[in-house]
């Protein structure tokens, strides 16, 4: 009844491009119930830095859902009606970025980040509704098109994709351009108002993902919206509105004409949500369990096989994507490289046997095999700097850790990227791939004095030679084989948590302090 009185006062809501407009209704502070202590207070001085000089600014997008569902958002954005360069007058250090989007990125501190707390508050422009069809039109995309899009400042692709959008307009546009309702609401921290077009509020405590606007043409607009209403239905445990999700298999081949760049950052935000296994299983659920992302086709399809080897791909995955998703719950850095290094070496494990067993020495086939999944799974991401060289460090350590003699044991110890390594080693023990006393040898190594590793040397050498001679006698008895067992692991020894620092040149941490995924890009 009030919602009509409302329209026949101000008039029905218009659609202005593919979204309604909308109407701005101010929640005060007794309804929303935002708990201000969960606000960055850095975010808080970028607001009222704007408000004091004239413009509107709220902290706006997922950090106004997450506080309205109580969770401590980790990024908070800012939106204004300033334009970048207005913005970028008012702080010392602000830089304005991207084409597609123009914004400002206004930073605070030096050094390492803060931990739960932002280091860089991002401030956009309010933004007018795009309209598909006044927008001009070029045949390809943000790389093949470069030259056409110079200058300009709306543009869509053939399939009406978005490739660029900065055209200023009133709140009541960038509210309605946004994706979902619950990511349309924006927060004063000074006045403690919520300011909602679209019934966030609502949607929010229903915990439904509802598109603003035809989930079709909005789709077609941002192929990744449908990534991200997945990695949103997963972190906060919402149910897809069914009109938002009917099409989303069917656009999902929109994808395939988004850069590889930008669909592999969404992926690695979908791992990193705390729900990865929640992520994969909504991808899966929404049909998008094959060809969406080719790193993880080995976790959403090659890896559900019955045969036992998938089954223990399975295994292997699932253990680094929970302690994934432990090491989000607890606060703690997630390694973008280690988890994908765990997707992956099975496809590298299975390739590296395979050159081994055609004659190849068993360091270059390792290599040749890395080179090879890199080139199926990943391709021009593997140029991608820091990333491509941390995981392949991971899976080249290795064989090194089955080499427990000599001085190769003490150089391997301080490798920067050790922990890495040592983790993933562990990992392998935890999923039964190798004997998991190697990972216990290799936390005790790296913990103790020198008189100590002395000791476990010599220990090792012991043990080495008992197995070559137990594999004699074996042999000699009548076994036709001849290869090696490695000794069974005593699944009820319990490893005593060791909380002194390793003597490595690595990241500061001992392997005893966590699990894997440990180490920070």
């Amino acid at each position: 009844m009030i919602k009509k009185f409302i329209e026949k006062l101000l008039g029905s809501p218009k659609k202005t491009g593919s979204a309604p407009a909308g109407q701005r209704v101010e929640v005060p502070k007794s309804e929303h119930g935002i708990d201000a202590s969960l606000v960055d207070e850095r975010a808080v001085k970028v607001v009222r830095t704007l408000a004091d000089a004239g413009f509107e600014a709220y902290i706006v997008g997922g950090a106004v859902r997450d506080l309205l569902v109580g969770l401590g958002p980790k990024d908070f954005d800012v939106a204004t009606d300033a334009t970048p360069e207005q913005v970028k007058g008012l702080f010392r250090r602000a830089f304005i970025i991207g084409r597609r989007f123009r914004i400002v990125h206004v930073v605070f501190g030096r050094g390492r980040q803060d931990r739960g707390l932002s280091e860089v508050i991002e401030v956009s422009t309010f933004r007018a509704v795009m309209d598909a069809t006044a927008a001009e039109q070029v045949s390809g995309n943000e790389k093949t098109s470069k030259g056409e899009l110079a200058g300009k400042t709306r543009v869509v692709d053939a399939e009406g994709r978005v490739l660029r959008d900065n055209v200023w307009g009133p709140q009541i546009e960038d509210a309605a351009r946004r994706d979902f309702t619950v990511n349309a609401m924006y927060y004063d921290p000074v006045r403690e108002i919520v300011v909602d077009y679209h019934g966030g509020i609502k949607d929010a405590k229903k915990k439904l993902l509802r598109m603003i606007g035809d989930p079709t043409a909005r789709y077609r607009e941002d192929p990744v919206r449908i990534i991200r209403a997945v990695r949103f239905a997963a972190k906060l445990g919402f149910e897809i509105e069914p009109k938002t999700r009917a099409p989303i298999k069917e656009m999902a081949a929109l994808l395939d004409n988004v850069p590889q760049s930008r669909t592999f950052d969404e992926m690695i935000k979908l791992l990193q949500t705390g729900h990865a296994l929640a992520s994969i299983e909504e991808l899966r659920k929404q049909g998008l369990h094959r060809g969406v992302f080719p790193v993880l086709d080995v976790a959403l399809d090659e890896a559900h096989r019955k045969d036992v080897k998938e089954n223990g791909r399975k295994n292997f995955v699932e253990l680094a994507l929970a302690d994934t998703d432990r090491r989000v719950g607890e606060g703690k850095p997630v390694a973008p490289s280690f988890m994908l290094a765990c997707m992956l070496w099975h496809d590298v494990l299975d390739r590296w046997q395979k050159l081994k067993a055609s004659g190849e020495p068993p360091f270059p086939a390792l290599q040749q095999a890395v080179d090879a999944v890199f080139d199926a799974r990943i391709g021009d991401i593997s140029g991608r700097g820091k990333l491509a060289a941390d995981m392949r460090e991971i899976w080249l350590m290795q064989p090194r850790f089955e080499r427990r003699t000599g001085s190769s044991v003490y150089t391997l110890v301080e490798q920067p990227r050790f922990r890495a390594g040592f983790d993933f080693l562990r990992l392998r023990g935890d999923a039964g791939e190798i004997d998991a006393e190697l990972a216990n040898w290799w936390e005790d190594f790296s913990l103790a004095d020198d008189a100590q590793r002395v000791q476990l040397l010599e220990g090792a050498r012991e043990q080495d030679r008992g197995r070559r001679g137990g594999a004699s006698a074996s042999a000699a008895a009548g076994g036709e084989s001849g290869e090696e067992s490695a000794p069974a692991a005593d699944p009820a020894r319990k490893r005593r948590r060791r909380r002194r620092r390793p003597a490595t040149g690595g990241e500061g941490a001992s392997p005893a302090d966590d699990g894997p995924a440990s180490v920070a890009p």
